[in-house]
């Protein structure tokens, strides 16, 4: 990915997740809500924690630390949800990011942002945008739209009408 283009973004909405420091694009960020009841849903990944219903709709809540290794997010007083907006095979979704906590938005200028490194091709960093330097230190820059596949946001997102109108209401 050239610099250009993560240099695009410049706004960033940071997060943590243990930790690390992650920062998501504030163009995708919907809303940031607090850590609410989230209904299960049978049959789904472990990262998928359930549904929240968001002003009548459904929406699926992503636990972004299993998704990225880690142990299970724990209720604190900080944890909560960011309600992002993805791009998903042409069309846009929206979901539910449970983070650790969130920290702030600011600006990343072209010169503080590294290309992702290359780690080989055992393991995926397609949705790593960029490395940010902000004080000495690391932030990864996300592309939300790669960090879940097609395969499990149609998971998340799949379910009947009737299924999300069930869960929602439970």
């Amino acid at each position: 990915m050239s610099i250009a283009s993560i240099t695009d973004t410049r706004q960033y909405l940071t997060f943590q997740l243990g930790e690390e420091v992650f920062a998501l694009g504030v163009s995708n960020v919907r809303e940031i809500l607090e850590f609410t009841t989230v209904t299960k849903v049978p049959k789904t990944p472990e990262f998928m924690r359930g549904v929240i219903n968001l002003r009548g709709s459904v929406v699926p809540v992503l636990d972004m630390r299993l998704k990225f290794g880690l142990t299970r997010t724990e209720k604190t007083v900080d944890t909560c949800i960011i309600v992002v907006e993805v791009s998903l095979d042409g069309e846009n979704a929206i979901i539910g990011a449970l983070v650790d906590s969130v920290q702030e938005v600011f600006d990343l200028e072209p010169d503080q942002v590294e290309p992702a490194p290359k780690i080989g091709t055992q393991l995926k960093t397609e949705f790593i945008k960029g490395m940010g330097k902000r004080d000495d230190h690391f932030i990864i820059l996300l592309d939300i739209d790669k960090v879940f596949s097609s395969e499990e946001l149609a998971v998340a997102g799949g379910m009947s009408g009737e299924e999300m109108q069930m869960a929602g209401n439970g």
